[in-house]
């Protein structure tokens, strides 16, 4: 259940201390021995609190000095592009990052303006820095944690290729960096920040070049013909001053709804746990933009590094995720007449199956990976993938001419592609998934969460299809038991089972001691319910090992 003030305005007593959390950052020392202390890259980099001894300096010290040693390693002699969003502790990161890059003489790129960079336009710059080939190819570091409360810090690496590193980079930094924990930081190269900014550090434009683009991607055009009324809300985060710009520059009818940048984000409505979390596929985390979804065509939220976003309209609401990127799909394959038509449409294997539909239908094949953005990477950077997508509300596609963009997530993009259909088409994009309910079915579809050890996760990871031995799901043949992604083959860390009209699939939490059951039937709620329960038996009689 919802906590009590889910959707209300935060409270002085929800509230950081925003000095506490600083001062944790550069007075507690991490344990190396203790496994919650140590670096760990989950799906999107290295997290933790400073309050919590998980993201303190010598952990980014430690990081650092390992990315400069895994790229010395690949001959990445190019500069290092660097991004932060405004969570607290993002900018003592950032400083600390510099200073180890500057004493190891690798040049930093670091935003012309002082100011915050999103994930999509750190990808942007990296992959415009490496088009053509170029010898001394460049790589990048996010330093953020994404939607994460604001205690949490956040630190990720990008390669070459512009995208989240895959799990061959991740482990072996990661493995690096604890190793240098567990020396006593013994082997780090660090300078004054002063040094740093004196000679290695060099200023880049990332929201001029990323925004002077986008003309190359979205019918901007379309927008400001059909005078979509758009409503933007940075929530706080990093795109503050890319939508103000965006709107001036193509002369656009946008309002930033919310330019405030406070690191307590006290303006926020408490996500559905009562903690501020800046997602914004929460109903809870946007009440304040669905609130006023009527003064606008329509309304967009992003996440504190705008690589996710939500879509608001006034006959619909919030979106789910899952509907938006049905929408998405269809609309971009009708309307971008330089994509090859051989380029596959990416999915989690987590995300609706009312995209397979929609896909199967265009004539084109769905690509369906694990979870985590990093195996879209490869598609898009080639071209063969047209779009990347994820039930999270994290997507990419391509540009107009069918070549890579971004290898992030972007939510700048998915937001303006909403005001784009809305202005081709005439209708909402949630207007246009009831059309989609009208001729594919209507799914319902849920996550729910289930206590798990330590070990049961683990075993988790290591299910196998023979271990499944049930034949039906709430009264449907099973059609496939898999552990592994169709698309890539990469394993799915758990297993998905299917029927001809319902999927469930479960996977261990990385962060908590659960395991989550995500479910969908185009039956309805009531089987969901059922494809759900039996979900639950199946997964919990694989764990017991019955």
């Amino acid at each position: 259940m919802a906590h009590d003030r889910a959707g209300r305005v935060a409270r002085p007593t929800d509230l950081e201390d925003i000095a506490h959390l600083v001062t944790a950052y550069y007075s507690r020392i991490p344990d190396p021995t203790d496994p919650a202390q140590q670096v760990v890259f989950g799906t999107s980099g290295h997290r933790g609190s400073s309050l919590d001894t998980a993201f303190n300096e010598a952990h980014i010290l430690a990081i650092t000095q390992s990315i400069v040693e895994y790229r010395a390693t690949r001959g990445i002699t190019g500069p290092v592009y660097l991004a932060r969003d405004t969570h607290a502790l993002s900018e003592p990161a950032l400083v600390t990052a510099l200073e180890v890059l500057a004493a190891n003489d690798v040049t930093a790129m670091i935003d012309a303006r002082d100011r915050y960079t999103p994930t999509p336009a750190l990808s942007h710059a990296v992959l415009r820095h490496n088009r053509g080939g170029t010898k001394n190819q460049a790589d990048g570091i996010v330093i953020t944690p994404s939607h994460n409360p604001p205690r949490d810090g956040g630190f990720k690496y990008n390669p070459p290729h512009g995208g989240p590193a895959d799990n061959t980079a991740t482990d072996a930094i990661a493995a690096r960096a604890n190793e240098l924990l567990r020396s006593g930081l013994n082997g780090i190269k660090r300078t004054t920040l002063q040094h740093a900014l004196e000679t290695n550090v060099q200023r880049y434009d990332y929201l001029d070049h990323y925004i002077a683009d986008l003309p190359n991607v979205l019918n901007l055009d379309a927008i400001r013909g059909a005078g979509i009324r758009l409503g933007a809300d940075p929530m706080g985060g990093a795109s503050v001053d890319y939508w103000e710009e965006i709107g001036q520059r193509y002369d656009l009818e946008l309002e930033v709804v919310n330019p405030f940048v406070d690191p307590t984000w006290r303006f926020m409505t408490l996500d559905s746990d009562g903690k501020i979390r800046m997602d914004p596929s929460s109903r809870y985390a946007m009440a304040s933009l669905i609130a006023i979804k009527d003064d606008y065509d329509l309304s967009t939220g992003n996440d504190a590094d705008a690589d996710r976003h939500g879509i608001v309209t006034p006959d619909g609401g919030l979106m789910n995720p899952n509907h938006f990127l049905a929408v998405a799909i269809e609309y971009l394959v009708a309307n971008r007449m330089g994509w090859d038509a051989l380029t596959k449409i990416g999915k989690t294997a987590v995300t609706s199956s009312m995209i397979d539909r929609v896909v199967s239908v265009l004539g084109r094949d769905v690509h369906e990976v694990p979870v985590g953005f990093k195996f879209f990477v490869p598609g898009l950077f080639s071209g063969s993938l047209a779009f990347g997508g994820e039930e999270s509300a994290g997507a990419s596609f391509l540009r107009m001419d069918g070549t890579v963009w971004t290898t992030d997530k972007d939510g700048i993009l998915l937001a303006l592609l909403a005001a784009e259909i809305a202005a081709v088409t005439g209708q909402s994009p949630s207007a246009r998934y009831v059309e989609l309910e009208r001729r594919y079915g209507s799914p319902a579809y849920a996550r729910i969460d289930a206590a798990a050890t330590t070990e049961q996760k683990a075993l988790l990871g290591k299910l196998t299809p023979d271990m499944i031995t049930t034949k039906e799901i709430a009264g449907e043949p099973i059609t496939s038991v898999l552990t592994r992604a169709k698309g890539n083959g990469a394993p799915l860390g758990g297993l998905k089972v299917t029927t001809e009209n319902a999927w469930f699939a479960a996977r261990p939490s990385g962060t908590e001691d659960k395991y989550k059951i995500y479910a969908e039937s185009f039956h309805g709620p009531e089987h969901l319910a059922q494809v759900q329960a039996a979900a639950e038996e199946v997964v919990g009689q694989a764990l017991s090992g019955e």
